[in-house]
């Protein structure tokens, strides 16, 4: 059975958008970059809850990494990836511009 992500939109326009995106148990998300058709994208992610076990992000190159919590990244640019979550859930509040 495939875990299945919540995502829920707060706001969206063709430049920003900001989303409440819930990974639950054995959700896992594989290496990868987001295209873009033109200009630079950026995130900005807070983690709000952390799995019990598993869940970490990585990311080739992250602008900030404030305490495994708070990533500003450019996913256009650089591979990015959240191993297994074994247990809980991982719940991220993501702002995303393009610019």
């Amino acid at each position: 059975m495939i875990a299945t992500v919540k995502n829920k939109a707060i706001f969206s326009s063709n430049t920003f958008s900001i989303n409440l995106v819930t990974y639950p148990t054995n959700h896992s998300v594989m290496n990868h970059i987001d295209p873009v058709q033109q200009g630079r994208y950026y995130k900005l992610n807070f983690v709000l809850v952390k799995p019990k076990s598993g869940g970490v992000f990585k990311c080739a190159k992250c602008i900030i990494n404030w305490f495994n919590r708070v990533y500003l990244f450019r996913p256009d640019k650089y591979e990015h990836s959240v191993s297994k979550i074994e247990s809980g859930k991982r719940v991220l509040l993501s702002f995303a511009l393009n610019i």
